[in-house]
This record gives C-alpha cells, sequence and structure tokens, in this order.
C-alpha cells in the first residue's frame, strides 16, 4: 500500500491552488509528506537474458545493500557451480526453478536505500509467458527500468513491455542499454538503440523514456561512472532513480473517495454523541477533500456536503491522497461498500456499459458472452463481454480484428455490467479508471483492466470508454 499523507491543518488552503511549497508549509511532518517521499516504487522489465536478475544485484550489492552473511552465501553457491565471480542474479531468484533454468519466473520483490531514497523493487519476469507476472509487479509502480541487449536492439518483447508500462500509464521510463562490454562499448551501436527506442515511446505515447548505456555484470553506469563510456555525459542509472519525481500534485486532482465501511456505532458506543455518529470509512484515491466541499454520492446522485474529516489521530481540516480517513456528511445518506463520494464539479456519470482495454491473465480464453465478477474500486458486480473488439497488435500498435483473447493477449473488449459504475478513463484517473475481471467459480483474478483505451488521446479516450447499447445477450 502507498504510505499514508502527513495530517495538514490549513482550513485556509485553496486545493484549486495546492502545490509542494503550501504543501510543506501547511505539513508538520515535512518528511512524510507524500508529495516528497523518499520511496519509489519501481518495476524492471525486459526479453529473456537481457540481465534483469543481474542488475538489480548489482544495484543492491554496489549501493551497499547486501548483508555480508547474504554475500558470503552468494559467493559460495557461485563458486559450487564452478563461476569465477559471484552471481548477482541469484539475490533476486530465489526459486529453484529459477536457480536451475537460469531465468526469472515469478515477481520478486526486493528493499534497499541509499543516502537519498528508499526502493520497493519488484523484479519482473521477462519471457512471453510471464507477461501477466510483468502486469502485476508493474501495476503499482512510479517507474519501470527496462532493459535492452545492447547486441539485439528493440524486439517484440521490449515492445510488449513497453505496451503494457504505457497502457498502465507508469509515470517514467528508464532503459538500460545494457551488456555495452559485449560491444566494446561503442557510442554508435548505443546511439542507434536509444534512437530505437524514442520511436517506439512515441508510437505509445510514454511521457517520460530516459536511456543509460550500462552493464550489469561488471558494474558500468550502475552506481558508480564508468571510464569506459567517456562519450556518456549523463548520469548513472541510479542517479536518474533517485532524481524521479514521485508523485503528482493532489491539487490538480479531481476528489475521489470509495467507500469501504459504513461506521455506525450505536448502542455500543460510548456516549450519546457517538451513538448518532455516521461516517465513511475509505482511503482517498485521488484529489483533495476538507470540510464544506460539495460532494456527489454515486451511483445514486446525491448532491451533499463535507460536515467532517475524522483519523485515528483526530480531526482534519484538509486531507488528500493517499490518506485513509472517515468522511461525515452533512446529509444522512444510505452509502455502503462500493459507493463512491466525488467532488461535485467533476463527478462522473455511472454507467453499465464499458469499452475498456484489458491484459488477459488466464489460460482459459476469453470471447464473447463470458460471464465475470467486476471488481472497480471497492464495488464488485456480475458482468458479461459484449463483444471483443480485437487485439492489440504490437509491431502496429494499433488493435486488430480477433474472436478471442488467449493468455497474456492485450485486447479492447465491451462490458456490461449488472450494476452502474462510476466509469472514468484509466488515462485520466490511474486509480479509478482500473478494474479487475473475476472468475465467479475459481475466484480467481482473470484480467486487469483499464476503461477506455490508455494509448489514445485522453480526449478520444473520455469519448470512447463509454459504450453504447450493444449486444448483452
Amino acid at each position: 500500500m502507498t504510505p499514508n499523507a502527513a495530517t495538514l491543518d490549513a482550513p485556509t488552503l485553496d486545493a484549486a491552488t495546492l502545490d509542494a511549497a503550501t504543501l510543506d508549509a501547511a505539513t508538520p511532518d515535512p518528511p512524510n509528506n507524500y508529495l516528497h517521499s523518499t520511496l519509489l516504487r519501481l518495476a524492471t522489465a525486459g526479453s529473456v537474458d537481457d540481465g534483469k536478475s543481474t542488475l538489480v544485484g548489482r544495484l543492491l550489492h554496489d549501493s551497499k545493500s547486501v548483508l555480508a552473511d547474504q554475500l558470503d552465501a552468494l559467493e559460495r553457491v557461485s563458486r559450487d557451480r564452478g563461476l569465477a565471480h559471484a552471481d548477482l542474479a541469484l539475490l533476486t531468484d530465489g526459486l529453484r526453478a529459477e536457480r536451475e533454468q537460469g531465468i526469472t519466473i515469478d515477481v520478486a520483490y526486493r528493499y534497499f536505500a541509499t543516502a537519498d531514497r528508499s526502493f520497493i523493487l519488484a523484479d519482473c519476469p521477462g519471457h512471453v509467458q510471464y507477461t501477466r507476472n510483468t502486469v502485476t509487479g508493474t501495476s503499482t509502480a512510479d517507474a519501470v527500468v527496462l532493459l535492452v541487449d545492447a547486441r539485439k536492439g528493440v524486439l517484440e518483447q521490449t515492445r510488449r513491455h513497453l505496451a503494457v508500462t504505457a497502457l498502465l500509464r507508469v509515470p517514467h521510463v528508464v532503459v538500460a542499454v545494457n551488456k555495452m562490454d559485449l560491444v566494446g562499448f561503442d557510442e554508435d551501436i548505443y546511439t542507434q538503440v536509444a534512437a530505437d527506442l524514442a520511436v517506439v515511446a512515441s508510437e505509445l505515447g510514454l511521457p517520460d523514456l530516459r536511456t543509460v548505456p550500462v552493464s550489469a555484470l561488471e558494474g558500468d553506469n550502475i552506481v558508480d561512472r564508468s571510464a569506459r563510456t567517456d562519450w556518456y555525459e549523463g548520469p548513472t542509472l541510479l542517479e536518474v532513480l533517485e532524481a524521479l519525481p514521485v508523485a503528482d500534485n493532489p491539487g490538480d486532482e479531481e476528489f475521489r473517495f470509495p467507500v469501504q465501511l459504513t461506521l455506525r456505532p450505536q448502542g455500543a458506543a460510548r456516549d450519546a454523541a457517538h451513538r448518532e455518529y455516521r461516517g465513511y470509512a475509505g482511503q482517498i484515491a485521488s484529489g483533495v477533500v476538507r470540510v464544506g466541499d460539495p460532494v456527489v454520492v454515486l451511483p445514486s446522485g446525491r448532491a451533499t456536503t463535507i460536515a467532517g474529516i475524522d483519523t485515528a489521530d483526530g480531526q482534519l481540516d484538509l486531507a488528500f491522497a493517499p490518506r485513509s480517513v472517515t468522511l461525515r456528511l452533512v446529509d444522512d445518506i444510505d452509502l455502503a461498500r462500493g459507493d463512491l463520494i466525488a467532488a461535485a464539479a467533476s463527478a462522473p456519470e455511472p454507467t453499465r456499459d464499458l469499452v475498456a482495454t484489458v491484459c488477459w491473465l488466464s489460460h482459459t480464453p476469453l470471447s464473447k458472452h463470458s460471464r465475470l465478477l467486476l471488481k472497480h474500486t471497492t464495488c464488485t458486480t456480475a458482468a458479461i463481454i459484449s463483444a471483443v473488439d480485437g487485439v492489440l497488435d504490437l509491431d502496429a500498435v494499433r488493435i486488430v480484428a480477433a474472436q478471442d483473447l488467449g493468455l497474456n493477449d492485450i485486447g479492447q473488449l465491451r462490458i456490461h455490467t449488472a450494476d452502474p459504475i462510476a466509469a472514468e478513463p484509466y488515462a485520466r484517473h490511474r486509480r479509478t479508471g482500473a478494474f479487475l475481471l473475476i472468475d465467479p467459480q475459481s475466484g480467481q483474478t482473470v484480467a486487469a483492466g483499464m476503461i477506455g483505451n490508455p494509448l489514445r488521446k485522453d480526449s478520444e479516450t473520455a469519448t470512447d470508454s463509454l459504450a453504447g447499447n450493444g449486444d448483452h445477450a
């Protein structure tokens, strides 16, 4: 979970003009300020044998995040395998099958820190059959570190991972052009790979892509600058990661609050005042809320006003994402888990018909008329697939016709839900524009979905995210 923001006590603060400096001045504990949090969530991606696990191991080793006993064990295992040097990939490849095959199969989470920042790193598999694991590891990332073998350049799997990154709207992509030692640290080779990556990034609409020439095996430009790339004047990989901004300004976002629980103590309360208490608990998904703000409750559409903001530490005048709070409303409204409290000026229109892009995660193909459960924020409802519009062609970066979706396919669907949901384009609302599809029989998650088509421009996505009256048979 994302760490809570610090308590704000600034009743005169205008959310429309909220900026980092104002937040710093209004927050009594600046180190916990979400905007300036030192925590960065990042994920690795890349093709098989591009050196992801070795790079992660190198980051851990060169940033002095490996304990002495871990390093001794690593060197002992490496010697037993007949290796002349420590195999740093073993720091992340913990499964027996991973060590036997020399590949990453599951997402491995590692934690490390430098003097300037703390990191949660998800080392994702590179093989195409584990794309679903990559989707899982990337879904909560602030940045993706994509590895490209300098000898091979941009491959289909490179494009696949960049497409997943673009679909999930990960803010930053850092490409480590790896194995530069095997091409003699040739500047021309690096320049060509970087140019090819820039073309793909432009096609996919990735807003921030940076490249760094590295050798994960030998440590060039990972933590320390390499003397063998004197033609490269940019930062090392770790310097890039330490400088990346973490979060968007909550003051620029629209307020959204999915209700998780209604708090109504009644007779169990300790006094008469608390017996009349009615609050709605949850985590602020986006934006800022303060006492007196006009809001709308969805899907009912009832308008009301924020009467109070409560936490375990006391009452607040203002709170912002991703703080977990309890909201009190001026009016007594019947609210339950799955309802959404939204800013009155920008409340979405509830709908039961969606156009969505999904990453299919199940071995069982998805086809028209499939019946599933759709989980959107805290709301879970029955859903039926009205149509399969197509699958993403990674070479052409466009949707092509298809009858169904197979494991690891990225496709576009039309979905009809039993209950209305407050649908918003994922391209504008990363938190409230996402959903999961669940098999109602097994309870397994079979797809990660994004409302609309996040690869298109915001205006197009907003127009096309709501489906017409399609076939709901």
